[in-house]
């Protein structure tokens, strides 16, 4: 029947039930939709819309938080060219493993700061591939099935599970069982990505008690397990997990089918429209995108069950976990219940508090606790002497006020059931005041936390292969620095640069001698030699497929490429769009053993990744006939490099332009040859029988017959460490024979104001050109294209970053660029910005890092038609992918097309 428009109820009240046909219900799905009464004979109360609280007078507001209000979001520019290009992000969640697949954490601050509850637009995500797409209308109509050891298997809706089943809503930490990972990737590399202390949300969760599905179901005799399985499409199958029948049925659990947030519809991030959600546990278990739940005698024998979220034994390495499926199987090492773990989100990270002569001041310091299995935090323990004495800090707990809601209450649609229930769902948060005094004096501030089963946390780190459940002593250093002090927080999330525990593993600190890196008495050297670095396993133990000769060379196009590496065969078309490199990269690779340059190019992360694009692996005979020519000698083309084959070359003179830097200059077979080389590219280099010795460079010169590249050398610190590439180079007698092959990279500059990036066309009216140390050369490379057409109207601005005034790499040639411009008619096209972290007392230029502030000057917020091309040491890269990639109000919102890492 039809239903008139309801009036308005405040969210804590319960309208009345009435009458509602949801089949014949306009199909608009908006924030109120959702918000049904408790069913009562199938019914359900008709939509509510609910007014924002502070609309309210006092009296009607509830006792317990209700939501921040979520702000109005949009498709973000990078995701536009992945399979997310339908969700809708904000842009200031970090992300964790690139663009795709979409997992993120928020700024810890922001996450503080929106309080005990989160919104949508910063609870943390973790997806492991695409996320499905739902349409609004597909919404009511999702179906999911009730199945295995059961007497009566269901196959329902979401429209039946709204009218057939009570409605409960109660407020839920989520964990990601990766949180704070980044400090056991500082101390030893996992095979999980770098997560920082921000894996944490809360949310108001609404739907369904998963007991009471399964009592309908009637689970039968043997039935120990339920598993659950989503709708995300990976490449191990559909991602699943299980948890003990016994802890599904309790209702003191709390565990749900919920397909509200924070009364909204569920985000596409977090599984709209239906997902489990576990009190307690770690989120690897909460399945989102449901389809699934099976009633089993076992647990589950799911991909993603067994070599995700487990906690194996410390003294597993990466590379011997390969060969350990049954260690992978053994339940003893799966995680459920979170373990209990705290942060320090006041003070920030390099955050600074001034000290300005005051003695009697303070400052508050402020965090969040958790627990798992509904356990409580019931201490919370601040430490200013690294653990020798302690004091107690305050603690609050919001969850509590939602046990104050009267009977029956109602909220989002769901009942408010937590006046009963013993358990604690969520985190809460600790404050201590410290007197500047005190914190003058010290040199850090340790916090643990304990839970009312008396466990609290370790002061050491217990590494394991998969960096999960990381929760020793949360440590915030203290640099005293005169006017101020100065806080440094253990790391910072992804690949972002900072906190002491990188600060102490570059200084040659011992990260695992209990005393945070700090060198002892006793302690030798050699204590402290970091682990020499081991292979990244990057194959996928479920693939047995023997690939032929026949298939390989099927795929030596452009489209689907594959190709192989140690004898294993990988499809490179899922790199095409993304790869750093561009996609010529994985096109040249096609149908070839790649093997000497993927391995000596690629970092760990890259290698780690490699699982997910692996096929299957070639067979003996095939691998034996897959050979290419190892080099080409002959003069007989125009064109010297080639993409597919090493080409040789004559190094026929070596000049110092620095203490540590040289320009090598190579003769090519023919005087009439020229090398081949877009502006923008670059080309690998290496020396003949020297396996495993390649980089990649851009010539800083090149013409007929000739190219120079400059090289800045990396001689041995120690006698027993290898020489790497640039030494082996600097040793080379002249003439020495040296091969190439090319071109590659993604970015192209074609003529004036026009570039290519993956062959796409971009129009360009001005570059910023950031970079430090020898990454000049492909700066260099462009800005001589530029400026060497008097017809090109391109504005360059150069922003070159070096620590001493030496240090500055091809200065004559660039101040001749910049004088040369000054005399232009029409107006100079080029600014040449120095800055140095380590001036002398003569420099004249801008001084300090290439930082928040500096980019904010020299930069600017995006503009139309600018670019930003970036090419420097890891740490200056991600500085600057970290500041002109923050979309936030204050961020300056560069990123997809104008921002290029070479």
């Amino acid at each position: 029947m039809e239903v008139e428009a309801p009036s308005l109820a405040p969210p804590c009240v319960s309208t009345p039930p009435m009458e509602f046909n949801l089949s014949t219900h306009p199909g608009k799905l908006s924030r109120g939709f959702y918000n049904y009464g408790p069913p009562k004979n199938g019914l359900v109360t008709p939509p509510v819309e609910l007014d924002e609280p502070e609309k309210k007078g006092p009296e009607t507001l509830p006792p317990y938080p209700l939501p921040p209000k979520s702000r109005q979001q949009s498709v973000l520019p990078e995701d536009l060219k992945t399979p997310d290009h339908h969700v809708e992000r904000d842009p200031r969640l970090i992300r964790l493993t690139g663009v795709h697949p979409f997992n993120v954490e928020a700024p810890l601050k922001d996450l503080y700061d929106e309080g005990f509850l989160t919104t949508k637009d910063l609870h943390y995500v973790r997806n492991h591939g695409p996320v499905p797409q739902v349409q609004d209308s597909e919404v009511l109509g999702w179906e999911f099935t009730v199945e295995g050891l059961v007497e009566k298997p269901v196959r329902m809706s979401l429209r039946d599970l709204i009218l057939d089943y009570d409605q409960v809503t109660y407020p839920i930490t989520l964990v990601c069982a990766g949180n704070r990972r980044k400090e056991q990737n500082v101390v030893r590399k996992t095979k999980g990505f770098s997560w920082g202390a921000a894996g944490v949300s809360t949310a108001l969760w609404t739907g369904v008690a998963l007991g009471d599905l399964l009592a309908r179901a009637i689970p039968t005799r043997g039935a120990r397990y339920v598993y659950f399985e989503g709708a995300d499409k990976l490449p191990n199958g559909y991602y699943g997990t299980s948890i003990k029948l016994n802890w599904a049925m309790d209702p003191n659990r709390g565990i749900m089918v919920s397909y509200k947030m924070n009364g909204e519809i569920l985000h596409p991030d977090h599984g709209k429209p239906l997902r489990i959600v576990i009190p307690g546990q770690i989120g690897g278990r909460s399945v989102k995108w449901l389809k699934r739940i099976i009633v089993t005698s076992q647990p589950s024998d799911n991909w993603y069950h067994i070599y995700d979220n487990r906690v194996l034994p410390t003294m597993i390495s990466p590379e011997a976990s390969a060969d350990l499926p049954d260690t992978w199987k053994d339940e003893r090492y799966a995680i459920y219940d979170l373990n209990t773990n705290s942060a320090t989100c006041y003070p920030g990270h390099d955050e600074k508090i001034a000290l300005g002569g005051v003695s009697d001041g303070g400052y508050k310091f402020r965090g969040y606790a958790y627990a798992g299995g509904g356990k409580r935090v019931t201490r919370m323990e601040v430490s200013l002497d690294q653990g020798k004495t302690w004091t107690l800090a305050n603690i609050t707990y919001p969850e509590d006020q939602y046990r104050l809601a009267s009977d029956n209450e109602v909220l989002y649609g769901g009942r408010v059931d937590l006046s009963w229930r013993e358990a604690c769902f969520c985190w809460c948060f600790w404050d201590l005041d410290i007197p500047l005094s005190q914190l003058r004096d010290a040199k850090d501030v340790v916090i643990r936390a304990m839970d009312d089963s008396m466990m609290v946390q370790p002061r050491d780190m217990y590494w394991s292969v998969l960096g999960m459940m990381n929760n020793p002593w949360y440590r915030v250093v203290i640099h005293n620095e005169g006017d101020f002090l100065r806080f440094e927080h253990p790391t910072q999330p992804a690949l972002m640069p900072g906190g002491w525990m990188e600060r102490v593993k570059k200084e040659g600190g011992n990260l695992t001698n209990a005393f945070w890196g700090e060198k002892l008495s006793n302690e030798s050297d050699s204590s402290t030699a970091e682990e020499p670095a081991k292979e990244i396993i990057m194959t996928n133990p479920k693939i047995s497929r023997e690939i032929t000769l026949e298939e390989l060379r099927e795929h030596e196009g452009e489209h689907e490429p594959w190709f192989v590496v140690n004898g294993q065969v990988y499809d490179g078309t899922a790199f095409l769009e993304g790869h750093p490199g561009g996609a010529s990269s994985i096109i040249n690779a096609a149908a070839q053993d790649v093997s000497e340059e993927f391995l000596a190019i690629h970092s760990e992360n890259a290698k780690a990744m490699m699982p997910t694009y692996h096929i299957g692996f070639l067979s003996a005979d095939s691998l034996s006939k897959l050979s290419l020519p190892a080099s080409q000698t002959s003069p007989s083309t125009s064109v010297f490099l080639s993409p597919k084959t090493w080409t040789s070359a004559t190094l026929t003179s070596k000049t110092s332009i620095s203490p540590d830097t040289k320009i090598f200059s190579l003769t090519l077979p023919s005087p009439e040859q020229s090398l081949g080389l877009p502006v923008g590219q670059h080309l690998f280099l290496r020396i003949p029988g020297s396996a495993g010795l390649i980089r990649a460079y851009t010539p800083i010169a090149h013409t007929k017959g000739r190219v120079d590249i400059l090289i800045k050398i990396y001689s041995p610190s120690t006698p027993t460490q290898p020489a790497g590439l640039t030494h082996a180079l600097d040793l080379l007698p002249v003439p020495s024979t040296l091969q190439l092959k090319g071109p590659l990279g993604k970015f192209v500059y074609s003529f004036p104001g026009q570039c290519h990036l993956n062959s796409k066309p971009v129009q360009v009216e001005k570059f910023y050109m950031i970079c430090a140390g020898s990454g000049i050369t492909p700066i260099y490379q462009v800005l001589c294209a530029v400026l060497d057409n008097a017809a090109d109207k391109t504005e360059c601005t150069v922003l070159y970053g070096n620590r001493e005034e030496h240090d500055i790499l091809l200065r004559t040639e660039l101040d001749r660029l910049a004088q040369n411009e000054d005399k232009r008619t029409d107006g100079p096209r080029c600014k040449l910005v120095y800055t140095l972290t380590k001036p002398g007392s003569e420099w004249k230029g801008q001084k300090g890092r290439i930082d928040k502030a500096f980019l904010e000057r020299e930069v600017g917020k995006k503009q139309e038609g600018a670019m930003v091309l970036v090419c420097g040491p890891k740490g200056m890269e991600d500085a600057v992918r970290g500041v002109l990639m923050d979309g936030g109000p204050e961020g300056l919102g560069w990123g997809g097309e104008d921002l290029v890492f070479f």
